[in-house]
């Protein structure tokens, strides 16, 4: 397993995946990962739906009208919130730490928006979620079958001292 601050840096959305499952322990690790973020006022406001079943998996790209590789991803992550004042954010944070967790173990994902899209009620509801719950988040995962040397901004392009 790699430390935090190298799997920040080498992190990179993977849409390519090889044919092979993931571990249900290891699925569970990664969302006991998601479950410790941080929280305001500790609301600790998400739920997560696992997604395995190829059959699932595939219904997804055509609720959402892209996203075709989820269809091919050994799993998939729906991260809801319940109503509470920083829900947004704090599933946010629950988000990033599963892309995280993911990473750090050697498994590829790509975090697909649901928050404020006109297709996450429906995704929701074809999952089971109940009508209390909101889709904050669709995530990818499975074994890496690409390697995307992807540039970002350098630090001195976004970093700005006391002003902008």
């Amino acid at each position: 397993m790699r430390n935090a601050i190298e799997v920040m840096q080498s992190r990179r959305s993977i849409r390519t995946y090889a044919d092979k499952p993931v571990e249900r322990a290891l699925i569970e690790e990664i969302i006991d990962c998601a479950r410790l973020a941080p929280t305001a006022m500790n609301d600790q406001p998400w739920d997560f739906i696992v997604l395995t079943a190829r059959e699932d998996l595939q219904q997804i790209p055509t609720m959402i009208g892209h996203a075709e590789f989820i269809a091919n991803a050994a799993f998939a992550v729906l991260v809801l919130a319940r109503e509470a004042n920083c829900a947004l954010e704090d599933c946010c944070a629950a988000t990033e730490n599963l892309l995280i967790a993911a990473a750090a173990h050697g498994i590829g994902s790509c975090w697909v928006a649901g928050a404020k899209q006109a297709y996450a009620p429906v995704v929701a509801k074809a999952f089971g979620a109940p009508e209390d719950r909101q889709l904050i988040a669709i995530v990818s995962f499975g074994y890496p079958a690409e390697n995307p040397q992807i540039e970002k901004r350098s630090l001195a392009d976004v970093l700005h001292w006391d002003q902008f």
